[in-house]
């Protein structure tokens, strides 16, 4: 069976006790969580429940258009009144630089990119979080009343760190 036809068995599975009177669109905790799409980070592992908090999740945790676009819609329209920027130990873009992950995919696609791709491969994983949280921030529509705050996830022993600015 493949990984599909396992989520859609298991979906099903799910849609037998949904009950849509029972959850909201809104984050209960009026949260919302930017952070690495690495399955290490879990709801699970930061304490929270499906419907306590916004997830956005890309590769390295990154403030992307894409995400800003998400933050943005999660507070103005969904209630969000904190972010936390989540960053981890171990993260794939520090094992390789920009360059060496554009010929990497360029060789194994056999094409070159159609359209301009940004890794945002980084050294530094703490430093990677305050420059999350500085773009953030710098954005004219994020507004002071919205609380950002960054961490890094430690894979090796499941604990949060803050980073402070």
């Amino acid at each position: 069976m493949s990984a599909i036809d396992k989520v859609l068995q298991r979906s099903a599975e799910f849609a037998l006790n949904y009950d849509p009177e029972l959850i909201s669109p809104r984050p209960g905790l009026n949260l919302a969580v930017l952070a690495c799409m690495d399955t290490r980070i879990t709801l699970a592992a930061l304490g929270l429940k499906p419907q306590d908090a916004h997830f956005i999740r890309n590769a390295g945790g990154i403030v992307t258009d894409d995400a800003l676009r998400s933050l943005l819609v999660s507070h103005y329209f969904l209630g969000t009144k904190e972010v936390m920027v989540i960053n981890h130990t171990d993260c794939g873009l520090m094992k390789v630089s920009e360059e060496e992950m554009h010929a990497t995919v360029e060789r194994e696609a056999g094409l070159p990119p159609n359209s301009p791709v940004r890794f945002h491969a980084f050294t530094d994983v703490e430093k990677n979080v305050r420059e999350q949280i500085a773009k953030l921030q710098a954005h004219s529509w994020i507004r002071e009343r919205l609380i950002i705050r960054g961490f890094v996830f430690d894979v090796k022993t499941g604990r949060l760190t803050e980073v402070h600015p």
